[in-house]
């Protein structure tokens, strides 16, 4: 085998090649400088990465290239005049800026300047979706700008320059739409740290020379209302405009309307647990307001409620604009709303007039949030305010029944008045002596009546409260999933007009307790009857209609409402079966109360001013029809 040879110029080769290449490394080895700035240039990358990720309480604005085509600039200005300047910034894309608290996120587009997002972070749909007021589209804010080298521009349209700031512990976001570095339009949101209400300022600088404002200027917002609620007609029931007009709430109605307004403090686009809502520092001048429908009855799924506007003009002084609103994107919180103190955001509730509203405000909702303090079950404290105010109500109830027992002692006696004076031509005698009969022995049909009627106002506060309590919304009880909604034990394979696709069964419990409650009061106002006077209508009959047709009404009209309100009235009609028979059988006795009336009978006689006028008013009458007969 042949040795190979060294080969020494091989080895001087790749020494020198290795050199060289060492050479080369060696001199374009970066510098310090070169080095440090790359260590700043990293740290800058990965503190961008870290910016754009959302956190609570902070500020996400997105990164725009600026434009920089001499002809897209000059088509601007052909089209927009001075505020091309603003179509000509790096914020003339569709960015947005992103700030949340600990109870809203809000997000705000550069087109525009308005929300494209507000989120409740403490609520959810009936289906498990974030609550959203704002989203996609749904709302805008517009102001029409009429410019001095007569333009009409609109300010959706334009885009405006974000800002985030602080202002000791609140988020401000500034909104600008600039005609120049000097000259803008802006919008100011301040967003506190645990609250629904976000402070709103409108306001110009340098624009006197831009805008004409010799011509009106009107901000326009619109917004159409999500579904957020299981039942979507009772929903859209309790979806409409308020405002507060003269320290009273107004509403728009339940279907499509419009109307003007003159001066009111807020105007609210309410649904039934939310509401947007827009203040005036200093009180609207004028509103123009438009609501349409977009639920039919028999609509089971829908994109929105109710779309609704309101134009109004904004202040101008100096030819400048400066205004000063608040926003409220929040829930129907009666406690939250009250918290604003002056500005009356409560009565967007409706809870009911006069009485009603007294006792719901001063007596229901007090109760309710305390007894939801220390109890965890709401269909629980639903029962035990059914039976706090049923045996409140229960004195009533047992001066009704007294009423009844006397009523059934002294019938044998009108009974003979009725046999005594048959005819029409006897009617006034025939009254005179019944009247007579009831006064000796010490009873009234007012007595009776008046009970029932002092339930009223409890009955409609109650009819009032518990639909619009927020507290209730997605509370389980017992079978009910929801007690704001209704509780659906099947669901039908078809529709039945009035009520339903589905079998709610909170209704037919209260529906039968309604029939047995209504039973039992026919058969105690029976009594309380005189005998059937000869041209007049048969009460008893009558009641006799309304002992089925008042159920049926219940079970369908209630088959689609809140099944708390349900619970409630099965409960309190159950306990109101049981206090009556518990005061038939145990505190009243017919040998008692007809002692009573005999040793009523035995007392002198002295009329009070109302049967003393009655009486008077009977004799003039009586002789009035004696002496017609004459002629």
């Amino acid at each position: 085998m042949e040795e190979k040879k060294f080969d020494a110029k091989k080895l001087i080769g790749y020494i020198l090649i290795a050199g060289l290449m060492t050479w080369m490394f060696y001199m374009n080895k970066p510098t310090e400088a070169e080095i440090a700035a790359e260590k700043v240039k990293a740290e800058q990358v990965e503190a961008a990465k870290k910016d754009k990720e959302p956190k609570e309480d902070t500020a996400v604005v997105e990164a725009v290239e600026p434009v920089n085509d001499s002809l897209a600039n000059i088509e601007l200005q052909n089209k927009l005049g001075k505020f091309a300047y603003s179509a000509s910034l790096p914020s003339a894309v569709d960015a947005s800026t992103t700030i949340s608290n600990k109870v809203i996120e809000l997000s705000f587009n550069n087109k525009g300047g308005y929300l494209n997002e507000a989120k409740l972070k403490d609520y959810k749909t009936h289906d498990g979706k974030p609550v959203y007021l704002v989203k996609d589209n749904n709302a805008s804010l517009n102001i029409v700008l009429s410019t001095t080298d007569n333009r009409i521009l609109n300010t959706k349209d334009l885009y405006f320059t974000p800002t985030v700031t602080k202002n000791g512990n609140n988020q401000v976001v500034s909104m600008k739409l600039q005609a120049s570095p000097t000259q803008f339009l802006e919008y100011r949101y301040e967003i506190k740290e645990n609250d629904y209400l976000i402070d709103f300022t409108i306001r110009s600088q340098g624009l006197a020379s831009v805008v004409n404002t010799s011509n009106p200027v009107n901000l326009d917002w619109k917004l159409k209302a999500f579904p957020n609620e299981k039942a979507l007609s009772y929903e859209n029931q309790n979806t409409a405009i308020h405002y507060l007009e003269d320290g009273d709430m107004e509403c728009l109605g339940m279907q499509e309307n419009d109307d003007v307004v003159e001066e009111a403090t807020w105007v609210s686009f309410k649904q039934h647990f939310f509401s947007s809502i827009l203040i005036a520092e200093s009180g609207f001048k004028k509103l123009d307001l438009k609501q349409e429908n977009y639920v039919e009855r028999d609509t089971k799924e829908t994109e929105f409620l109710k779309g609704f506007e309101v134009q109004t003009p904004l202040a101008i002084a100096g030819g400048e604009i400066n205004n000063n609103f608040a926003w409220y994107y929040g829930p129907n919180d009666y406690q939250i709303l009250k918290s604003y103190e002056g500005l009356d955001l409560e009565e967007n509730i409706n809870l009911g007039w006069g009485v009603f509203g007294f006792l719901n405000k001063y007596l229901f909702i007090p109760v309710f949030k305390l007894l939801s303090g220390f109890i965890g079950s709401y269909g629980l404290i639903i029962i035990l305010m059914t039976i706090v105010v049923r045996l409140i109500m229960s004195p009533l109830v047992y001066k009704s029944y007294m009423s009844s027992a006397k009523m059934k002692v002294i019938r044998p006696e009108l009974q003979k008045v009725n046999e005594k004076y048959p005819d029409k031509k006897d009617a006034m005698k025939r009254q005179q002596e019944t009247m007579r009969i009831q006064r000796e022995s010490g009873v009234s049909m007012m007595s009776g009546c008046i009970p029932a009627l002092l339930q009223m106002p409890i009955f409609f506060a109650l009819f009032k409260f518990f639909p619009k309590e927020i507290g209730l919304r997605q509370k389980n009880f017992l079978w009910a999933e929801d007690l704001s909604a209704y509780d659906s034990v099947y669901k039908l394979p078809f529709d039945i007009p009035f009520y339903g696709d589905h079998v709610s069964l909170f209704p037919i419990l209260a529906s039968i307790a309604i029939f047995f409650y209504m039973r039992m009061s026919q058969a105690q106002q029976a009594n309380m009857q005189a005998p059937v006077q000869e041209g007049m209508p048969d009460m008893q009959k009558m009641m006799k209609y309304m002992l089925y047709f008042s159920p049926l009404m219940m079970l369908v009209f209630f088959n689609n409402y809140a099944s708390g309100l349900s619970l409630y009235y099965f409960v309190s009609n159950l306990l109101t079966i049981g206090i009556m028979l518990a005061i038939k059988k145990f505190l009243i006795d017919e040998e008692k109360v007809l002692a009573k009336i005999k040793a009523h009978k035995k007392k002198p006689k002295k009329q009070n001013k109302f049967q003393k006028k009655m009486q008077e008013m009977m004799e003039q009458a009586e002789q009035q029809q004696k002496a017609s007969k004459k002629k």
